[in-house]
């Protein structure tokens, strides 16, 4: 806008994107909820996390029972004369029953199999101090034999499929993290920038993190930094005073200047 008066220019505020500024601000709680939780006995923290986990799985598992509710009539309860069948055909339609239950069977069956598999990962993680491919394993492995006693797919011998459920969770589980880790691993030097990132998405300047990058301006130089230090790596004057006195009230990062 320009002042008639002056002659000046001012730079009009770039507005902030809500939904960016919504994520960020759930991003920083979440930080500092699991940084709390880090900091409590193991036995608080694997319990949080499987009544977490389990909540999750509740909801998951409600939603596919409602959507699946017309099967659970395509597959009733076994009449009394289904004790004939041989073991095979009445395992196979334990299986069905299980997949095809109504929103609560789901929501316990699903409760079940993630509440084990977030505890397990847990308190795995707590002793062994890494969140790695064999621990994703063993918690897959004991959610997917406790999965199988729960919903009733263990047949007349339980306990064995139960074994082999678990294997089969666990081998695809491992499978799923090799992959995971081989696609999805962000790039190295994003860990220098989370909180170079979170300030330019607050103030609706994320299109300029490219800039800091080319520019090395990494967290470590955000107290450093100056409007020369912005301009040499091109961001316009509107966003560079946004920075600079975003910086300015912040105590965390003006403590360094």
């Amino acid at each position: 806008m320009m002042d008639g008066r002056q002659g000046v220019m001012v730079a009009q505020p770039v507005a902030a994107n809500p939904i960016a500024q919504l994520h960020a601000r759930f991003k920083d709680l979440e930080a500092g909820f699991r940084s709390w939780l880090a900091k409590q006995p193991l036995p608080v923290e694997a319990s949080v996390v499987t009544a977490t986990g389990a909540a999750q799985g509740a909801a998951i598992g409600g939603l596919m029972g409602t959507l699946t509710s017309d099967m659970a009539s395509t597959f009733p309860s076994p009449p009394p004369q289904a004790a004939g069948l041989s073991p095979q055909a009445m395992a196979s339609l334990k299986q069905a029953q299980a997949f095809a239950g109504g929103p609560l069977v789901q929501a316990r069956n699903f409760a079940v199999m993630t509440g084990v598999n977030a505890g397990i990962s847990c308190v795995m993680k707590r002793i062994r101090g890494v969140e790695d491919v064999q621990s994703s394993m063993v918690a897959a492995f004991g959610s997917g034999a406790m999965f199988t006693l729960v919903s009733g797919m263990g047949g007349p011998n339980q306990a064995a499929n139960a074994v082999t459920s678990g294997l089969v969770f666990a081998l695809v589980q491992g499978g799923l993290f090799k992959l995971g880790q081989k696609f999805s691993q962000p790039p190295a030097d994003d860990i220098y920038y989370s909180q170079t990132r979170r300030m330019l998405t607050n103030l609706g300047l994320q299109n300029y993190e490219k800039n800091f990058k080319k520019g090395l301006l990494a967290d470590n130089t955000l107290p450093l930094l100056t409007d020369s230090a912005l301009r040499d790596v091109k961001i316009p004057p509107g966003p560079r005073l946004l920075i600079l006195d975003h910086i300015q009230r912040n105590p965390d990062l003006n403590k360094g200047r």
